[in-house]
């Protein structure tokens, strides 16, 4: 569908959603950042809710300034997938040993690895500029400083809440490797350093939302906020790439006849900052739950643990800033799903699906999600269908 104008303050808001569909929190929150005098255009995915800070869903295009908590707390949070040479013939009936060793091989919830683990452990995984991304640790905000054990360590885990780690089948038959996770720990301490520090900022005292607080150009204050972001979003790929070589040896070790193969990595951000020129400007981007889609950019658009995801192709749709939605997007809190589902609801909405079922992840119920295909009609504009996924493993913390 196109997109439909609503209303804002300072600029429009483009909204690839039915405005009647989006719960009136999340169009307050849109509306306020429609206040802020250096916003420049402002792009509602159709994965749109409520978020803490900012809405999740919005794509906010500023220039000369960045509003940390329209990033979020898990900075650089974003998803990885690779096609692999096996079939789904090729996979066991029982699939809960196979669940199990990815478990054992990727650490979930808060659980850490024993030793650092990187790139040098993998035959073939690139090591150029790691030593590099770890030396500039100590060039990031003292908050986080004394975490750098913690870090190295939880480089190569899951974490919890909607992360996951999946085995899924293509409408081909084509069996894929796919996760999701960000920049742990310490991406959401330095996210949250930053915010306290905005939120104490002179020229955000008289902002309609002090969650809307920003970082403006050319302060000593934007720079450390720069340089800590990047850091964290390079954080959070290199996190993503280390589990996805660990995922890789789980499948070449226990399917050793089939001699796995495996196709080019996919990744893609979805709680970021782009540096974007649009309409002659420099602008600073802001995706929370959204995806880049310029022309030809390949992504990855999940849904709840018990449906399909898709593999997507951006379209270079410029009225979104180049951007699509980051998954089905929740259509209640964890809190209310976990009111309203029961462990044997969640047996009955996973059938099929080897995971946890048990209370300790009823709120990731896929009722608590909208549902991925009429999300994915909503953008159609945005991005071309690749490859649709179904998962037959989800690995939650």
């Amino acid at each position: 569908m196109p997109y439909v104008e609503v209303p804002g303050v300072r600029v429009p808001i483009r909204m690839w959603a039915d405005p009647a569909s989006v719960e009136d929190a999340a169009l307050r929150q849109l509306r306020n950042v429609s206040t802020l005098p250096w916003v420049k255009g402002l792009a509602v995915m159709p994965d749109v809710h409520f978020g803490k800070g900012a809405t999740v869903g919005s794509v906010i295009a500023m220039q000369g300034a960045v509003c940390p908590a329209a990033v979020g707390v898990d900075i650089g949070c974003g998803m990885s997938a690779v096609r692999t040479s096996l079939t789904a013939n090729d996979l066991p009936g029982d699939l809960s040993r196979l669940r199990s060793k990815i478990e054992q091989a990727i650490p979930v919830g808060r659980g850490m690895h024993d030793d650092p683990v990187g790139p040098g452990r993998f035959h073939g995984m690139a090591t150029s500029g790691w030593d590099d991304f770890w030396g500039r640790f100590q060039g990031v905000a003292r908050a986080v400083g004394f975490r750098e054990e913690r870090a190295v360590k939880q480089m190569g885990t899951l974490g919890s809440g909607n992360h996951f780690v999946e085995l899924c089948v293509d409408s081909s038959d084509a069996v894929w490797l796919m996760l999701h996770s960000g920049s742990r720990t310490v991406g959401k301490e330095l996210a949250e350093h930053h915010i306290g520090v905005a939120q104490r900022l002179p020229h955000n005292q008289g902002l309609v939302d002090r969650d809307l607080a920003v970082f403006v150009s050319d302060t000593p204050q934007m720079a450390a906020y720069r340089n800590d972001l990047f850091w964290a979003q390079e954080y959070a790929k290199h996190n993503r790439a280390i589990m996805m070589a660990l995922f890789r040896d789980v499948i070449r070790k226990e399917f050793k006849k089939a001699r796995p193969a495996f196709g080019r990595e996919i990744s893609c951000h979805h709680n970021y900052v782009g540096e974007e020129r649009y309409d002659g400007m420099d602008l600073l981007v802001t995706r929370k739950g959204a995806i880049r889609a310029g022309s030809g950019d390949l992504g990855i658009i999940p849904g709840s643990m018990g449906t399909g995801s898709y593999i997507v192709k951006g379209l270079g749709n410029e009225a979104s800033f180049n951007s699509a939605s980051h998954g089905a997007g929740r259509r209640m809190s964890r809190g209310a799903a976990k009111r309203r589902f029961t462990a044997r609801d969640l047996q009955d909405q996973t059938r099929g699906v080897e995971c946890r079922k048990d209370a300790g992840v009823v709120d990731e119920i896929p009722a608590a999600y909208k549902p991925i295909e009429q999300v994915m009609a909503h953008q159609r504009d945005l991005v071309e269908v690749v490859a649709k996924l179904r998962q037959v493993i989800c690995v939650k913390g």
